[in-house]
């Protein structure tokens, strides 16, 4: 299934009753307030066929109808609309008036009637008012055009309407916003578990969260501290397992030795040989996975003010020794500078830059080892003259067991994941780039203030 935004879901179901709702409530009050002004209008033409009706008169003629033409003047006289009427007499015969206004159809002819007709091609309001004339009951028509009708419907449809949808568009804002503040704690929640990194498995603080939502957070913590259990148990294999094999690499790594300091056959000694690089290799592999396992969040030592420095320093007749072994020139640029960390991870991990740049540098190549502070943040990097890593590989370096393509040495691709982990423990982050100018490599690891 798509994914479904809550706040649209909840907007879609509240603003469309709402909505029609406010726009029911102006039809509403549309149409109790037009009923009385259109009732006042007919009214009005009702009276003005009273007063016709006065003026009919009956005579052995016939019926006609004396009035005066100052009066006819004045009924006729309106602003915007126009003003019809018509006498007719008890046989529905024309007397007076404007001939063809159209009579009502089926009424009595002694019934008030309103009704509405075309007359001259307009939209005509008429009214049919009974008028005595002698012993019979006359008949006349009054009838007027529209326009004021018109402009009273449209500024009574704008002052209801109107304001109802002013009222609408404030509802649907405040809506909107009470629905995005409503879920507020639901996407501050979010940001906090976005924000963790892959390995923070800490429980949500749940004291913060709406009521609706402690079901789900509850059902995260579980899963947390599961993943959390999963995690521990792994370190411990790992940590156990490192450390049981630590013991007898080393013995075996110690009999290989005295074993070639002896006299050999040249086939022996040549097994021999593999055999004692291949423990060096399990043993340090032992020892990386070791140090990867003290990385993992939760199995790291408390925060203690480091000096950079003196870390090198501690390990530098060490680096030297492996420098020496494969002909490659080690210098030191050491400033002093302090951060907070686990002393024993940091020396893994400045250890490990500084194996990888003396493992893969060639005979008379240089690997210079530096620590300061540079723009006001603490830093140890390392950098060589070798081969260097292309640019297009240097993010997946830093994944475990990953090795670039081709590339020489018997390593296990865990080295530079190990420096990731203890950098991202610490809150620093891990560049690699090209080494001075453009040649070899250059790791660097840059610390937060």
């Amino acid at each position: 299934m798509a994914a479904r935004s809550l706040r649209a879901h909840l907007l879609r179901m509240l603003l469309p009753p709402i909505a029609a709702l406010l726009v029911l409530g102006g039809l509403v009050a549309y149409y109790p307030a037009i009923e009385p002004a259109t009732e006042a209008y007919d009214q009005a033409l009702i009276d003005v066929g009273t007063s016709l009706g006065t003026y009919v008169r009956a005579g052995d003629a016939g019926y006609r109808l004396e009035l005066p033409a100052a009066v006819d003047q004045v009924l006729r006289r309106d602003s915007y609309d126009t003003v019809y009427y018509r006498v007719l007499g008890p046989a529905g015969e024309h007397v007076a008036g404007d001939e063809g206004l159209p009579e009502p159809s089926d009424e009595p002819r002694d019934a008030l009637v309103s009704y509405d007709a075309s007359y001259k091609g307009q939209s005509v309001r008429l009214v049919a008012v009974p008028a005595h004339c002698g012993n019979a009951t006359c008949r006349v028509l009054v009838a007027e055009t529209t326009v004021k009708r018109k402009r009273l419907a449209r500024d009574i449809l704008f002052s209801t309407l109107l304001p109802g949808m002013l009222i609408a568009g404030a509802t649907l804002v405040i809506v909107w916003f009470g629905v995005k503040r409503g879920l507020g704690p639901l996407a501050r929640l979010s940001e906090e578990i976005k924000a963790r990194s892959p390995g923070d498995l800490r429980p949500i603080d749940a004291a913060g969260a709406p009521e609706e939502t402690q079901p789900l957070v509850g059902a995260l913590n579980g899963l947390l501290g599961e993943v959390a259990q999963a995690s521990r148990n792994q370190q411990r294999f790992l940590a156990n397992a490192a450390h049981q094999l630590r013991t007898p690499l080393a013995g075996l790594q110690a009999h290989t030795e005295l074993a070639l300091a002896a006299p050999l056959p040249g086939p022996a000694r040549a097994e021999l040989e593999q055999v004692h690089q291949a423990t060096i290799r399990t043993a340090r592999l032992a020892n990386q996975l070791l140090a990867l396992a003290r990385a993992e969040p939760g199995a790291r030592g408390s925060a203690a003010d480091v000096n950079l420095k003196t870390l090198a320093e501690g390990d530098a007749d060490g680096w030297v020794h492996q420098a020496l072994a494969r002909d490659v020139d080690l210098g030191f640029e050491l400033e002093g500078v302090h951060v907070q960390g686990d002393a024993l991870l940091l020396r893994e991990a400045l250890a490990n830059l500084v194996h990888n740049a003396i493992e893969y540098s060639q005979r008379g190549g240089h690997v210079t080892v530096r620590t300061g502070s540079r723009a006001g943040q603490p830093f140890a990097e390392v950098e060589d003259d070798g081969p260097g890593i292309p640019a297009a590989e240097r993010e997946r370096v830093l994944e475990r067991f990953y090795r670039v393509p081709g590339t020489p040495g018997t390593g296990s691709g865990l080295g530079l994941a190990i420096v990731r982990e203890i950098a991202v423990g610490h809150g620093a982050q891990v560049a690699i780039a090209d080494g001075a100018g453009g040649r070899g490599c250059r790791a660097t690891i840059t610390f937060q203030l």
